[in-house]
């Protein structure tokens, strides 16, 4: 069977770029942060926390009463006529 390539040529496509070099930035700057808690230079003091007692309670009851005075909304149809404008072209000649 025939060989279609003409030339030994390669091409290289290059991987990477600005994702991957942020990547090795924030892994770089975690490495170092982790370096300095172990070694004393960073500490964290946690304290054992509690939310605050909250007394919260609600009693059922009746929905409060309005006084609520509208406008009536009347829908309907009715039959009117429009006179419609009509519309033309001139030919001025042009193609």
């Amino acid at each position: 069977m025939a060989d279609y390539r003409t030339t030994d040529e390669r091409v290289a496509v290059r991987r990477g770029g600005a994702g991957r070099t942020i990547a090795i930035i924030v892994g770089i700057a975690l490495l170092i942060a982790v370096i300095l808690f172990a070694t004393g230079f960073w500490s964290a003091d946690v304290k054992e926390g509690s939310l605050p007692k909250v007394d919260v309670s609600a009693k059922g009851g009746e929905l409060p009463k309005v006084d609520l005075d509208s406008k009536e909304v009347v829908v309907g149809t009715k039959k009117t006529e429009v006179d419609v404008p009509t519309v033309g072209v001139k030919d001025n000649g042009e193609k």
